[in-house]
Order: structure tokens, then sequence, then C-alpha cells
């Protein structure tokens, strides 16, 4: 193997382990250290700047920083317009710095196809694009899962005052959670209620919470069950699953190095 495609394997499997290992804590406490990307980040700039000093061209060090530069910009906005948190931001600057192009060096010429003119350039918008797919993907399994439920049980998708709320609001609850018992919710700490409780002059209402936040779990656990234990509401309630984007970054990174740019690959199927 050449010395370069040294450098690259090496780029390459920091970012897996780093963001494998980021997943992982993700998933398991909903937290990653800063000290991830503070581990991973230097390594990272310090191979890539190596390799394309040692056997690139001035140009492509330009596209490099221009590479990283856009990567930043545009994971910055998503994350202060709230399409990202700080832990998904990160991951892809910290990609940009590692693989901000597809890493040719090694022989790993997607099995799907040839490397799509966004892979060569921008590798990491290659990356999330993969990611938001995946994530589309499973918006699509939970509300197929919703339809199957209702029609299996016969009961009703939306029931008492959920039944009032907004269109938008519970299309969003279907393609992001479903239904399970009160028990389930209260034992499994990775599921995140979509819905609450009001009390007031002792009656209780029902609301969706589409955006389901850390803080607010216990309280409205709490809230659910008192009202489930009263006989206000049913024991079946909405939650979801709130499966970590770094996991879809993870994968995403996964397709893109061995099958490509999905769609790119979709759309070179279509024009063939």
């Amino acid at each position: 193997m050449q010395v370069q495609a040294l450098f690259t394997l090496a780029r390459t499997t920091i970012s897996l382990v780093f963001l494998v290992y980021a997943s992982w804590s993700d998933y398991k406490t909903r937290e990653v250290s800063n000290n991830v990307w503070i581990l991973y980040a230097p390594p990272a700039f310090a191979l890539t700047f190596t390799e394309l000093f040692l056997y690139e061209d001035m140009q492509t060090m330009l596209f490099y920083g221009a590479s990283v530069g856009l990567t930043a910009a545009f994971a910055i906005i998503l994350f202060y317009s709230g399409g990202f948190g700080g832990a998904d931001a990160k991951a892809l600057m910290c990609l940009a710095l590692a693989l901000p192009f597809y890493p040719e060096p090694l022989p790993l010429t997607p099995l799907l196809g040839e490397i799509s003119p966004i892979s060569h350039i921008f590798f990491p918008f290659t990356i999330f694009s993969n990611s938001v797919l995946l994530a589309a993907a499973t918006a699509a399994y939970m509300f197929l899962r919703n339809i199957f439920w209702h029609r299996k049980t016969g009961r009703k998708i939306f029931e008492e005052d959920l039944d009032k709320e907004p269109l938008g609001k519970k299309i969003l609850t279907m393609i992001t959670g479903y239904k399970v018992s009160f028990n389930r919710l209260k034992q499994k700490w990775h599921l995140y209620p979509l819905e609450d409780v009001e009390e007031k002059e002792r009656e209780f209402r029902r609301k969706l919470v589409v955006i389901p936040r850390d803080e607010d779990r216990n309280a409205i656990v709490e809230r659910l069950g008192n009202a489930v234990d009263a006989g206000k509401i049913q024991d079946m309630i909405w939650a979801t699953p709130g499966l970590p984007m770094l996991i879809f970054i993870t994968v995403g990174l996964i397709i893109a190095l061995f099958f490509g740019d999905i769609i790119w690959v979709c759309i070179s199927l279509l024009l063939r």
C-alpha cells in the first residue's frame, strides 16, 4: 500500500472509531463529551494537512480550506436554527477536517457506481445527505407502524383531546413516535413522551409535545402517571425513541464510503 493510502486509511479509521463511540455515548446517555471532539479534531487536521502538503498541489489545499469553511458554516447554521444538536454540528466539522474529499487513495470505489461530483469536493455534504435520507426512512417506518397498529387494534390513533390538536402536530407525532403502555414509557429511559397533560380545575387535558426536551421528561412522565392512575386518560401514550442524529451520521459515513451518495446513485439509475 502506498504511503498516501496509509494516511487516508488512518484518517478514515479515526473518523469511524470516534463517530461509533460518539453514537454509542449519545444513545446511552444522550450526551457526548467535548473531549471526544477535542481528541478527534487535532489528528484529523494533522493527517489531512500533511497528506495534502506532501502529495497534492496548492489548489487542492485551497479546496480543503473551502470544504472545511463551508461545512463549518453549514453546521453552525443548522445548530442555531435548531436542526442540529451541538454534538452533531461538531461531528460534521470534524469530518470536514478528516475527510474533506472522498478517500480515493483507498480501494473503496462505491459498490453502486462512480463517486459523485459532490463527494469529490465536499464529502461531508454527501455524508449529511445520506444521514438525512436515513432519518427520513425512519419517519416512513414510524408512520406505517402507526397505521398498522390502528388497523390491527381498531383503536383510534388520536383519542380524546389529542384529536383536537392541529393537523401538523399530529403528522409530526406519527412520523417521530408510536404508542406504548405507560409502564413501558416509565421503564425505558430512552423513550420520550410526545404528549403531556394539563390540570385545570381538577380536569385533565391532553396535548401533544412534538419537540421533547430532556429536562422535562421526568415531570411529564409523573403527570401522565397521575392521569393514568386517576383513570382520566388511557394507558397507551405517544412516545419517541429519539434516535440521536449522530447514529444516522455514522451510518451515513459508512454508506458513503462503500456505496456512495444515495441521491446521486438514485439519479444515475433513473437516467440510465
